[in-house]
C-alpha cells in the first residue's frame, strides 16, 4: 500500500487526476471591471453633486428672497397707487420666501441651511455678526478661469479654507477677474405678452445698459453694478412691472470661453465646483467654461 502511494506521487503533476479530491486554485478571479459597491459608490457621488447644485440654488432663492423687493400696485376704488414693501424674514408678508421654504422643505434642505440662508439675506450670520463679501479668484482643472463669491463674518479662516479646496482640487488660485465683466442684474416680474423691444425706451430712461428677455419669459435689464438698486427701482416705476431679483454677478468675456472636451478634467472640475458649494459661506461660482455645473 505504501510502495503504491509513493508511486502515485512520484507521478508528473496533471498525468493523474482523483475524481474524488477537490480542486483549489490560487489564481485570482476575473470581473467584469465593476461591482456592486463600486456601483453604489459612484450613484452616491452622483446624487451628492446633485444635492450640493441644488442646495446652493434653494439657498440663493431663500438669501435673494429675504432681500427688500418694491411692488407698486393700485387701489381702484380710491385711486391712488400705493407701494407695498414686500420684504423680510417673516414669510407671512414674503410670498415669495414662502415659495421658496415650500421649495426647500421639499428638496428636503436641512433647517440649518435654511436658517443660514435667510440671516444671509439679511447681510448677518448665524452669530448675528454682520456678514463681508470676500472675491476669490482661481483657475480650476482644464484651464477654466473662476472667481467665487463668499459671505462670512471671518474673513482670514474663509480665505485659508477655499484656497485650500482649490489647490486639493487640482485648480491654482491666481488673478482671472481681467476675463470677466461685472455686471448688475434685475429681473422683472413673468407677466404675459411682455416683450423686451417694447420696453427699451423705459430702460434706456431708467439707466440700464441693456434689456433682454430671459428662459423664464421674464424682463431682465442689466446696468452698471453700482446702479443695480437704483435702476430696477426707476425701471419698476417707469414700466410698473414687480423687481423680483437683484444680482451683481461675474460676465466671462465671450472671446476667453473654454470648451472642456477632456473627461478626466470635466470629473476634476465637476467634482471642484461640487466641494466649493458644500460651504455654507460659497454664494456664487462663475466660470468662462461653455459647460454649466
Amino acid at each position: 500500500m505504501a510502495l503504491q502511494l509513493s508511486r502515485l506521487l512520484r507521478q508528473p503533476r496533471g498525468g493523474f487526476v482523483c475524481n474524488s479530491c477537490r480542486c483549489f486554485s490560487t489564481a485570482s478571479v476575473l470581473f467584469s471591471g465593476h461591482n456592486k459597491w463600486s456601483t453604489i459608490k459612484h450613484d452616491k457621488a452622483k446624487k451628492d453633486k446633485g444635492k450640493s447644485k441644488e442646495r446652493a440654488m434653494v439657498s440663493k432663492e431663500i438669501s435673494s428672497a429675504t432681500q427688500c423687493t418694491y411692488r407698486p400696485s393700485t387701489n381702484a376704488r380710491r385711486l391712488l397707487t400705493f407701494v407695498f414693501l414686500v420684504w423680510g424674514a417673516d414669510p407671512k408678508y414674503n410670498p415669495r420666501l414662502t415659495l421658496a421654504l415650500s421649495n426647500a422643505k421639499r428638496a428636503s434642505i436641512p433647517k440649518t441651511v435654511i436658517e443660514a440662508a435667510i440671516l444671509r439675506g439679511q447681510g448677518l450670520s448665524v452669530t448675528g455678526q454682520a456678514l463681508e463679501n470676500v472675491t476669490i479668484e482661481a483657475m480650476f482643472p482644464g484651464s477654466v478661469a473662476a472667481v467665487v463669491e463668499c459671505q462670512t463674518d471671518q474673513k482670514a479662516r474663509v480665505l485659508q479654507d477655499i484656497r485650500y479646496m482649490i489647490k486639493n482640487g487640482g485648480g491654482t488660485v491666481t488673478p482671472t477677474t481681467f476675463l470677466f465683466e461685472k455686471k448688475g442684474r434685475v429681473a422683472m416680474e413673468n407677466k404675459e405678452g411682455v416683450n423686451a423691444d417694447d420696453y427699451l425706451d423705459q430702460a434706456i430712461e431708467a439707466g440700464a445698459i441693456d434689456i433682454i428677455m430671459d428662459e423664464k419669459k421674464r424682463l431682465v435689464v442689466f446696468t452698471d453694478p453700482s446702479e443695480t438698486k437704483s435702476v430696477g427701482e426707476a425701471f419698476s416705476k417707469l414700466s410698473g412691472l414687480t423687481l423680483e431679483e437683484l444680482e451683481i454677478f461675474w460676465d466671462p468675456n465671450p472671446d476667453t470661453l473654454v470648451d472642456v472636451q477632456d473627461e478626466e478634467q470635466l470629473k476634476g472640475l465637476e467634482d471642484l465646483v461640487s466641494t466649493l458649494r458644500e460651504d455654507h459661506t460659497v454664494q456664487d461660482i462663475y466660470m468662462n467654461s461653455i459647460q454649466k455645473f
